[in-house]
């Protein structure tokens, strides 16, 4: 398998978000606006990325009686870290997206790849498969986003695109996460059948 496919199939075959619906409570409850589902997609597809890689590098030495707990560790260390950053760095992103940063230490698209995939195969083909389900639920988030700001408040990244007469509350409220991403699934399956 190459590193290319290894790529496209976190995008397309594996996606996180519309295939595996897996990471559904930072799906959900963060994309109110495009900005904040881009930006928990690219923190979790961060902690992914180095995880997978670390993981990897360390399995042979890991036992199997502590193999799990040793995964959670290494992911709660790439989160503490990143959360770290995103608060000295990107203090706007921390006010928005706030306990959902700590949270993705218990993300199963997390430590479900590093048991699927990174205990499995090589450091560098598992930091390809963290690039590709990190971009996969990166793009995913990202959309549920366009399309919840859009209809909810008439913008996209904060540019006005709609008139205030035509948004429609119910999208930026938690029962619209769950509409739009009902639809985008459907979409993702027909489009996937056509």
């Amino acid at each position: 398998m190459s590193y290319l496919s290894i790529i496209k199939n976190g995008i397309v075959k594996e996606n996180p978000t519309f295939v595996l619906m897996l990471g559904m409570c930072p799906t959900l409850a963060t994309t109110t606006s495009a900005i904040n589902g881009m930006s928990m997609g690219l923190a979790t597809m961060a902690v992914l990325i180095c995880t997978n890689f670390v993981i990897s590098c360390i399995k042979k030495v890991t036992p199997d009686m502590v193999r799990i707990p040793v995964f959670i560790v290494v992911i709660a260390a790439f989160v503490t870290i990143l959360q770290m950053i995103i608060k000295a760095f990107l203090p706007e992103i921390d006010a928005s997206l706030g306990l959902f940063i700590p949270l993705i230490v218990v993300n199963c698209i997390i430590l479900g790849r590093a048991e699927a995939f990174a205990a499995k195969n090589s450091p560098v083909a598992s930091l390809f498969d963290g690039i590709g389900i990190g971009l996969g639920f990166t793009i995913g988030l990202t959309l549920l986003g366009v399309c919840r700001e859009l209809l909810g408040s008439g913008s996209v990244f904060g540019l006005q695109l709609l008139p205030e007469t035509y948004n429609i509350l119910l999208f930026v409220l938690p029962p619209g996460a769950f509409i739009t991403l009902g639809f985008l699934v459907a979409i993702v399956n027909k489009l996937k059948k056509a």
